[in-house]
Formats: C-alpha cells, sequence, structure tokens
C-alpha cells in the first residue's frame, strides 16, 4: 500500500506528464534553421511529401517574416499540415530526401512547418475563404485527416458540405486518437475550425444507421464520402481476456486525450500487446500515468515491427522494456477477477506469409509465466462492417473497394477514403496520406458534378 501511495501522481503531475514531450523552435531558432535551406530547383522534399507542400517556398518564407504567407502555404496543400508537423514520419519523407543528407543534418522540416503553424494558431488567423456556392450538396461520413481535407477542399469549391461525426468532438485519430505528448488535442481542433470558417457543417453525435439512415444519406445529397478510419482493438482470442486490468490501447489513448488519466497504472506492471505506432503510444501512456515497470511483447522481432524508428527510440528513452518474439496464450487471475499473471510462449519465425512477412509460429513447451498487472491490447484495429455494410458497398474484410483514381466505390454516389480503404499490402497508413486522399476525392467528386446532365431528347 506504502508503495502504491508513493507512485500515485497528484493531478498536476499527471498534466505535466502529458504536456507535449517536445519544444517548439523560438524565433531565433526557426529564422536559423530557415536561413540553412538551400531552396532547391525541382527539390526532392516537394516529391517525398504525400500532399506535395511547397517546402522551400514557406522555408523561405519564415526566413524573410512572412509567417501568415508560410503557415497558409502550407496549409493550402495540407489542411492538416499543423497535426502533420508533429505526427509525420518526416525523417522517412521529407527530410529523408534532402539534399543535406549527403553532406551535413538535413534541414528540420517538421519543426519549421510547427513554428509557422504555430504562429497561426497562436495568432487565431483564418487562412481560407469559401467559394461561391454552386446549388451542390456532400454528406461526409467521418471528420478524421480523410474527411476534413475532403471538406475543406469542397468548402473552397462552393459546395454545400456537411460532415457527420459519431463523437462529440471532430477530428478523428487526430482529436482522439494520438497521445497528447505528441499532438495536442487543441491542435486538431484548430483545424476543424479551419474548416469550419468555409462554412461547412460539422454534425457531431451522429451515428449513422441508427440516428440517419445510409439510404437517406445517398438520396438527400449530391455525393457521400465515407471516411471513418478504423474502429476498436480486435480481441486477443485468448482465456482470461475478460479480467479486470485489460485495456483496449485505443480506448486508453483517448481517455488521456480528453484529461481523464486512470490511477489504476500508479506503481503497477504493464505489458502492451503489439509493436505498432499504437503499441508504442500505450507504452509510454502507461509509464506516464506511473507505472513502474512496462513490456512490449512482439511475436515477431524487431525486424518485422511496424512502428517508425522515431516512435521506437522515443520508447526506449522513456524506459519501455520490449520482449521479441513472445506471445501471451493465457491471461491468469486472482479470486477477485483480477489480472495477477500472464502466460507466454516463445515464437519462431518460418515462411512468409500471405502478408509478405515471416509467419510466427509457436515453439512447443517453451511456455513460461510473467507478473502482470495490466495489458494493453494494441494489435491492430478492427473494421467497420457493420457501417459499409449500411451503405452496400463492395469490400474486403471491411476494406472498402474503390476505383484507384477517383476513389468511387460500387455505388456511384458515394466515394470512399482514409484507412477504411487502406488493406496490407497497399501502401502505407499515415495521417497524411489520408489527408492527401481527401483532397483528391474531393477533386474526384468535383469533376463528377460539374459534368452536364444529359438531358433525353
Amino acid at each position: 500500500m506504502e508503495n502504491l501511495l508513493q507512485n500515485l501522481l497528484s493531478p498536476e503531475e499527471l498534466a505535466k506528464n502529458f504536456e507535449e514531450s517536445k519544444p517548439s523552435f523560438n524565433a531565433q531558432e526557426a529564422l536559423d534553421e530557415a536561413n540553412r535551406c538551400l531552396y532547391c530547383y525541382d527539390a526532392p522534399c516537394i516529391k517525398a511529401c504525400p500532399t506535395g507542400i511547397n517546402i522551400p517556398g514557406f522555408i523561405k518564407k519564415i526566413a524573410s517574416g512572412n509567417l501568415k504567407g508560410s503557415a497558409k502555404m502550407i496549409m493550402e496543400e495540407n489542411p492538416i499540415g499543423a497535426s502533420c508537423a508533429r505526427v509525420c514520419p518526416t525523417e522517412e519523407l521529407c527530410e529523408g530526401a534532402c539534399v543535406l543528407n549527403h553532406s551535413t543534418t538535413p534541414i528540420l522540416i517538421g519543426d519549421l512547418q510547427r513554428y509557422a503553424t504555430d504562429w497561426a494558431i497562436k495568432n487565431e488567423q483564418v487562412l481560407f475563404k469559401a467559394g461561391e456556392r454552386n446549388g451542390k450538396k456532400i454528406a461526409i461520413v467521418g471528420s478524421g485527416p480523410a474527411g476534413l481535407s475532403a471538406a475543406r477542399e469542397l468548402g473552397r469549391l462552393g459546395y454545400e458540405v456537411t460532415i457527420f461525426e459519431r463523437k462529440q468532438e471532430a477530428g478523428g485519430l487526430d482529436t482522439h486518437g494520438i497521445v497528447p505528448f505528441r499532438l495536442p488535442k487543441n491542435i486538431s481542433l484548430w483545424e476543424v475550425q479551419q474548416v469550419e470558417s468555409l462554412g461547412v457543417s460539422i454534425r457531431t453525435n451522429i451515428e449513422i444507421g441508427k440516428d440517419i439512415s445510409a439510404r437517406d444519406l445517398i438520396k438527400d445529397y449530391d455525393a457521400v464520402l465515407l471516411a471513418v478510419g478504423m474502429s476498436k482493438v480486435p480481441m486477443l482470442q485468448i482465456e482470461g481476456e475478460d479480467l479486470i486490468g485489460v485495456y483496449d490501447a485505443i480506448d486508453l489513448i483517448e481517455e488521456t486525450k480528453h484529461e481523464n488519466y486512470p490511477s489504476e497504472f500508479a506503481g503497477k506492471r504493464v505489458a502492451v500487446i503489439g509493436a505498432g505506432n499504437t503499441a508504442i503510444d500505450g507504452a509510454t501512456t502507461s509509464i506516464r500515468l506511473g507505472a513502474d515497470n512496462v513490456k512490449i511483447l512482439y511475436r515477431r522481432t524487431q525486424a518485422e515491427m511496424t512502428a517508425y524508428d522515431f516512435e521506437y527510440e522515443f520508447a526506449k528513452q522513456d524506459g519501455v522494456e520490449f520482449r521479441w518474439l513472445t506471445a501471451p496464450k493465457r491471461l491468469i487471475g486472482d479470486s477477485s477477477g483480477r489480472l495477477k499473471q500472464m502466460e507466454c510462449v516463445r515464437m519462431e519465425l518460418k515462411e512468409t506469409g500471405t502478408d509478405g512477412r515471416p509467419r510466427p509460429v509457436e515453439i512447443k513447451g517453451s511456455e513460461f509465466l510473467i507478473d502482470v498487472d495490466i495489458v494493453v491490447k494494441a494489435i491492430g484495429q478492427t473494421r467497420h462492417r457493420r457501417l459499409i455494410e449500411e451503405f452496400g458497398l463492395e469490400h474486403h474484410g471491411g476494406v472498402v473497394k474503390v476505383d484507384n483514381e477517383t476513389y468511387l466505390t460500387s455505388n456511384p454516389k458515394v466515394y470512399a477514403a482514409g484507412d477504411v480503404i487502406f488493406g496490407k499490402g497497399l501502401g502505407e497508413a499515415m495521417v497524411v496520406t489520408a489527408a492527401q486522399q481527401g483532397k483528391e476525392t474531393a477533386y474526384a467528386i468535383h469533376q463528377q458534378l460539374k459534368k452536364p446532365v444529359k438531358e433525353n431528347v
């Protein structure tokens, strides 16, 4: 009991733990970094950015003191550019392509992007205006990166856009599903406000199929965009999963995003199952909640983990342990139904499976026990199959089938973008790629709806 009390954090300590972990540039740091840029002609960093931001252009505006112009140039191409400045794997994208990598360190493009957009947020800038209304109405289901990006573009093109969001606040993954010490909620909510400033209506607490039918949306709007992302973490499918102390990583992150900090983690031993970015978030969140020891268990090796390299390094710096080639087999509780141990098993990698990765196989007789108070599940996310079927769309296991150029689904009035169309082997699911798909879908809808209607002769 004494040990538990020692580990309990005050509300002030918890709030401080969840403050943004990396400070923003100050004015001099931003100026110095901007002046390192070579402003390359045919810059490779632009080609490496999925949204095609004019990176040398926005950096030059920082160097000349035109911060509004810089922020507008960023947000012009990426409607969630403030969020992406924090969560994009810039080391693999724009910074990875920087020509200075061959001689020195690359330009810190993400930090400069953050500096410019932070200035716009602090100074309450409204960067874009709505286009003249064209009389056509678009419904967007989901207000995450893809939905917001599409809404922003359609609003500028003159469409009357309504976003339907199941949760109480808009912003999708950026608002609810990325840890606050990496992406504070106020950043994504500012991006939501930028979209609303174009006259886009966002109706929250609305669930399609319950509050409004998919059929009515298709009937009442000229086009519908499905941009609902993904859902909860799936079950582990092992004994004891209903014990007290088993958490869904998505739910845990969302709690802390809304400044609700579970006290149950203080002084506890935590095991996180999975090795993607969400697993890293679950582990680093547990550390900030006061956990005494946090382990990530993964059934493959470090080479196969899907978390970004910088996320992995971040977790190690936080003191998170990694157990490779290890899988949970059974959760064991005490007489009160509370988790106390986990039976694990060693794995080995065999021939490549259908997903292109080595297939993990259990080593018989290798079972062992570890003491654990909390398990955080982070083994991917389930699909919104019920909603997809509500629209009657063709899909493969919850991955909506679309035309690769137009994002049109099997229904001629329904489009889809973002994680709802992402499947294994179809590229990498990133916030920035979802934003780009939202833009491209908006243009595809515009091209379709501006075609003259053929009249019967």
